[in-house]
């Protein structure tokens, strides 16, 4: 389930959730509302998980 991996990456990362949700879909929102029951569209997960991965690989380039 998506929410689970995105606690998982806030928590790793100490991001607060209005910034992972305008950095990876524009919505600040968007945690919030994944944690209210929103149902995203595929094409969104691909893009947040993408966005997560590009995330750890270069904070790992650092």
């Amino acid at each position: 389930m998506l929410i689970r991996k995105i606690e998982v990456f806030l928590r790793q990362t100490g991001m607060p959730a209005s910034r992972f949700g305008r950095l990876a879909t524009r919505d600040p929102n968007f945690v919030y509302s994944l944690r209210n029951g929103r149902e995203p569209r595929l094409a969104t997960e691909r893009r947040v998980e993408h966005f997560m991965n590009i995330y750890r690989e270069n904070a790992h380039a650092d």
